[in-house]
């Protein structure tokens, strides 16, 4: 019973104030006009998941089945490969091509987004879902070790900002706001601060 109270009191204290770092953010679904009053619901439900997909806690949001055209460059030594894990939930409303409403169920919605529509060709944007590690940062000679190298966060990069030793949308982008960074970024990006992390430049 005492273990039980002192989880309960942490939810209480701990709660509200992750609950308050979305409110008004982009990432702020309540109050949008098309179906929910709830900040958390176009993502996540409490019941009936979608397990699918790894490291996707109670995931509520239709998940988008588009086959991308990647990020290809002759001096990326990095094997870049379709969007997974947590970049692939990113892009289920960020592709433009599964709505905003789709969630709980629904997949039959007619709202897309406008802002940040990245759309289904990934050539101009950095690439995602691929492996950074030790052997990757020696190979190219203008990364940081992941291993090493250290962020703003206080950690390795490996441990800040990779995902699975993976490169994903969530390793710079915070959608939480649990950084209290309006761009909604994990670290800030004047002087290129953010880049500079990985890119020994």
């Amino acid at each position: 019973m005492k273990n039980q109270l002192l989880v309960l009191a942490i939810i209480i204290i701990v709660g509200p104030l992750s609950f308050s770092q979305i409110t008004g953010t982009a990432h702020d679904f309540s109050g949008q006009g098309w179906g929910t009053t709830e900040i958390c619901q176009p993502c996540h439900t409490p019941h009936n998941a979608d397990a699918s997909i790894a490291d996707a806690p109670l995931w509520n949001h239709e998940t988008t089945t588009t086959v991308f055209t990647l990020y290809t460059s002759s001096t990326i030594d990095a094997t870049v490969g379709q969007p997974d894990a947590s970049s692939k939930l990113c892009l289920s409303c960020h592709d433009g091509t599964v709505a905003l409403e789709n969630f709980g169920g629904t997949t039959t919605g007619t709202n897309f987004i406008s802002t940040g529509d990245l759309g289904t060709t990934l050539t101009d944007d950095h690439p995602i879902s691929f492996t950074y590690n030790t052997a990757l940062a020696t190979a190219d000679g203008g990364l940081f070790d992941p291993a090493t190298g250290t962020t703003a966060l206080g950690g390795t990069i490996a441990n800040d900002l990779l995902i699975g030793d993976k490169l994903q949308c969530s390793s710079c982008h915070d959608v939480h706001n649990e950084y209290n960074n309006t761009s909604l970024l994990k670290i800030d990006n004047d002087a290129s601060a953010l880049c500079l992390t990985c890119h020994d430049k």
